[in-house]
């Protein structure tokens, strides 16, 4: 089975910075690989300890996103690659999933399986591992938390939906988005660190994978973030005893009127 993983370096940082385009900019700001990335790779090694699997890790960002890839191949990803290209930059969801999608087909054609985080925590928009899914034109499963089986070209899996969790069956090849876990993520072993620091990782930019850059950065992002906010906290709400039910209601109609002025 061959499986692709996606990963993101996010800043590990609260104090995010913006530029004048309304992107982060992560110059001078230590990063991480996203949270959710991370438990979307002990996912892969998991399928890979327990029926045998090759692991690609892939991500798309400046030359500083290969310490991560360095860092899944020392927790037992076999390969990595990297996506950089000064075209790439500022590229939202939509260009980003454009850019992974062209580069796995021209690249990482011949994959099973290809599981990203179901959201990173720099942007939270949940929208690059379902748009690679169209681009792709494979299936999709969304917000997972674990897998059961991998069997007879499908895969089985527990899908969080809001109250309760369902059991969804996909067609392979497939995207899966893992949500975080309670379960550990494996830490690297001396000989995982020593396989990475020697790790050859090839670094694509447009024209390796054939990409119209025009279809990638700001020029080629569909969205853009028109204004960046720390969102205002909320006052703690008053609890209502030993009412009825229409006292409650005339209670709330009165708060509603206040607040209305």
């Amino acid at each position: 089975m061959k499986i692709i993983v996606c990963v993101k370096q996010v800043p590990d940082t609260a104090d995010i910075k913006w530029t004048e385009n309304n992107t982060l900019n992560r110059d001078g700001v230590e990063s991480v690989i996203n949270p959710c990335d991370l438990f979307a790779t002990e996912t892969a090694l998991r399928i890979k300890d327990r029926q045998g699997a090759d692991i690609t890790a892939i991500s798309m960002g400046p030359k500083q996103a290969e310490s991560a890839l360095r860092e899944v191949i020392s927790m037992g990803v076999d390969e990595a690659c990297l996506l950089s290209d000064r075209y790439f930059a500022a590229s939202d969801t939509a260009a980003t999933a454009r850019v992974l999608a062209k580069a796995i087909q021209e690249k990482r054609s011949d994959f099973d399986l290809i599981i990203c985080g179901q959201y990173a925590s720099d942007g939270d928009t949940a929208q690059t591992g379902p748009s690679l899914a169209q681009n792709l034109g494979i299936s999709l499963v969304t917000n997972v938390k674990s897998i059961e089986k991998i069997e007879n070209d499908k895969i089985i899996v527990f899908k969080q939906e809001e109250d309760f969790v369902s059991r969804i069956e996909a067609k392979l090849p497939a995207v899966i988005c893992i949500l975080t876990g309670k379960y550990l993520v494996r830490m690297p072993k001396i000989s995982g660190r020593m396989k990475a620091q020697d790790a050859k990782i090839p670094i694509y930019t447009a024209e390796d994978i054939n990409f119209d850059a025009a279809y990638s950065g700001l020029k080629g992002s569909p969205t853009y973030v028109k204004k960046a906010f720390r969102p205002k906290g909320r006052s703690d709400g008053e609890i209502l005893y030993d009412n009825s039910a229409v006292q409650s209601a005339e209670l709330l109609l009165d708060k509603i009127k206040e607040f209305k002025g």
